[in-house]
């Protein structure tokens, strides 16, 4: 069964929360991070990107970097930008996007849980990023950034974290740049933590809905912690990691989508008559055209959208990958037809998160930058849960969240 466990939390004072809070360091590069960060000495960017303290042009995986992290941490506590909560907290963490708010429970899962399955993975990993986040996380030893994860919703924690944020006045609370709302309750009862952890001992699995890396580094530092010490008990913080565990049916899951800068040599027409011995093709025009379903898609080309509906035959409802819009977009299309068969390498393909929106398709397209674009339904997340249950792994680049989590609201020290 799944662990959540309190711990005592790095945080920074109320007043200076919304400068420390930054985006995740894999949503910008560095030269985004040196711009984001200008004027605020407070952003966690300094911790979780420090190359934008060094001279331009260092390499991001220079010991230089990571030693500069430890050293920006210690400045930061102190500074008294981070402090350390007396005793073991348990956390909710809100986000509001678009007049909707989703509750995350803010707690250490166990590094156990992941070695052991019981914390499920539904995307492969690559090493370098891997051995990245593991540098960061060995030499502050910390869990400076909260992992996403979701879990089958329970109504009595539902029940525990509404009584919360109705009764007692968030923590923290502030809109970020890009429009949406962050809040934070800290639970320092002892009697409710318990009540919490006891209820999510219950819950029989947990599963990472974004932030795959940054999970894998957590808890094989962890168990890298747990081999080298000769008097380990497993009651040791390393045994823990840090994460934000969401109610699955709070969560929504947004499209996300292709564009290509080939047609493998065909004309347009030659595209559409190809694809319509697989698809129902219907000419939409000009006006944005949005999948309206599973198995629908969306095609635009030379300043025309396209319906596309696959036939029945050409997919399998009853294969957790088959059923997968993009498993059915990459073979029978990328594939097949355009020659694009390996999605992480190819350089002809890029993808688009549906936060964009369409017309960032149009624009890509009409700029002559691309030929086509593809937009798809977004994953269901059954169909997320699905996949992660029979141990299959998801196609590159299937599911997008957002709002992103905020890093810095909250850190995990492993000492």
């Amino acid at each position: 069964m799944a662990i959540l466990k309190a711990f005592k939390g790095l945080r920074p004072p109320q007043e200076l929360a919304h400068l420390v809070a930054s985006r995740p360091y894999d949503v910008l590069n560095s030269k985004e991070a040196r711009v984001e960060v200008e004027g605020n000495e407070y952003s966690l960017l300094h911790i979780i990107k420090p190359e934008i303290d060094l001279p331009l042009g260092i390499d991001e995986h220079d010991d230089a970097v990571y030693n500069k992290a430890k050293e920006n941490l210690a400045k930061f506590e102190k500074n008294g930008w981070l402090i350390p909560d007396t005793t073991s907290c348990l956390y909710i963490y809100a986000q509001t996007m678009n007049g909707k708010t989703q509750y995350g429970l803010v707690g250490c899962a166990g590094v156990d849980d992941y070695m052991n399955g019981i914390i499920k993975k539904h995307e492969l990993t690559r090493k370098d990023k891997e051995e990245d986040r593991m540098k960061h996380v060995r030499i502050t030893n910390a869990n400076m950034e909260p992992v996403f994860f979701t879990y089958p919703a329970v109504k009595a924690i539902d029940t525990i974290v509404e009584e919360i944020v109705k009764t007692k006045k968030a923590d923290y609370d502030f809109t970020s740049n890009d429009g949406f709302g962050h809040h934070f309750w800290v639970i320092k009862d002892q009697t409710m933590i318990g009540k919490l952890t006891s209820l999510f001992a219950m819950v029989p699995a947990t599963y990472v809905a974004d932030g795959h890396h940054r999970t894998a580094a957590a808890a094989l530092v962890g168990n890298e912690k747990k081999k080298n010490n000769p008097n380990h008990t497993g009651k040791e913080e390393y045994n823990f990691f840090l994460a934000v565990h969401f109610p699955d049916n709070q969560l929504t899951i947004i499209d996300y989508n292709r564009v290509v800068s080939t047609l493998n040599d065909l004309t347009p027409t030659e595209l559409l008559e190809k694809l319509s011995k697989v698809f129902d093709i219907e000419l939409k025009g000009s006006e944005i055209y949005k999948p309206v379903k599973l198995h629908n898609f969306s095609l635009y080309m030379e300043g025309k959208w396209y319906s596309l509906t696959a036939k029945p035959g050409t997919y399998n409802d009853a294969d957790p990958i088959g059923v997968l819009d993009v498993t059915i977009l990459s073979k029978l299309v990328l594939d097949e037809i355009l020659g694009i068969k390996d999605l992480r390498t190819d350089k002809r393909i890029d993808f688009v998160g549906g936060i964009r929106g369409l017309g960032e398709l149009q624009k890509r397209v009409d700029s002559g930058e691309m030929k086509a674009a593809f937009a798809l339904f977004p994953v269901s997340m059954k169909q997320l849960i699905d996949i992660a249950d029979t141990g299959n792994i998801m196609p590159p680049k299937t599911t997008w969240f957002e709002p992103k989590l905020r890093s810095g609201l909250v850190v995990h020290s492993l000492e």
